[in-house]
């Protein structure tokens, strides 16, 4: 069985297209670890262009979270400044409430993260209590680490990468081979800022994806 996984999409409908038109033919089974929503101009978009997907399962996120409880709880002045503006819009709550919390495959569990937590590539593992093999998101930095005798897998993010904001991140998962590969694409993250300005975006949301690097 071969999975392409992915998650932290965030709105942004160009990174998601890619991503499938990119990996067509190439997986059994997508799963979509969360964060669907908020920051990107079409959340409403890519909820709707993941449900329709023949072979997928999908979990639920944070900002998925913070969607179904209509508030947003955190002290980042940028990402309320995101939520203030993008959930008026958004109507699939129907659709996310049925996401599922994790995904439990032969050799990983596949959540958004493990205990609420933000991990990086230079994280320290010693209080994370791994029992298993995870493959998970949230902190938008992608890597493949080992601890004790686990595996530790991040996704990165397809839709807000933190170190090149204009490639899309993203692993296949081989079981019967037992490969993991990190993977990434390029896309267009002018269509997303020019949608922003269009949508009038506040200027503090438009700043934060202009003050991110890129490889253009």
């Amino acid at each position: 069985m071969k999975y392409l996984i992915f998650g932290d999409v965030h709105g942004n409908l160009p990174a998601l297209e890619k991503l499938f038109e990119t990996e067509k033919g190439n997986y059994d089974l997508a799963v979509c670890h969360g964060d669907v929503v908020n920051y990107g101009p079409w959340s409403n978009e890519c909820v709707a262009f993941i449900k329709d997907l023949p072979s997928i399962v999908t979990l639920k996120g944070n900002h998925e979270e913070n969607y179904l409880n209509g508030s947003y709880h955190g002290t980042s002045e940028v990402a309320k400044a995101f939520f203030d503006f993008c959930y008026p819009s958004f109507e699939e709550f129907k659709e996310i409430s049925t996401y599922k919390n994790q995904l439990e495959l032969k050799n990983f569990t596949i959540r958004h993260t493990i205990q609420n937590k933000y991990i990086f590539p230079d994280s320290d593992l010693k209080d994370l209590h791994l029992d298993k093999n995870y493959i998970i998101g949230h902190s938008h930095y992608q890597f493949d680490r080992s601890f004790r005798d686990h595996r530790l897998v991040n996704t990165g993010s397809l839709g807000q990468n933190r170190r090149l904001l204009n490639v899309a991140e993203y692993v296949l998962l081989d079981e019967e081979k037992g490969l993991v590969e990190l993977k990434s694409i390029e896309y267009d993250i002018e269509k997303v800022i020019s949608r922003m300005l269009q949508d009038e975006y506040p200027q503090i949301c438009i700043n934060y994806y202009r003050n991110k690097p890129t490889t253009i």
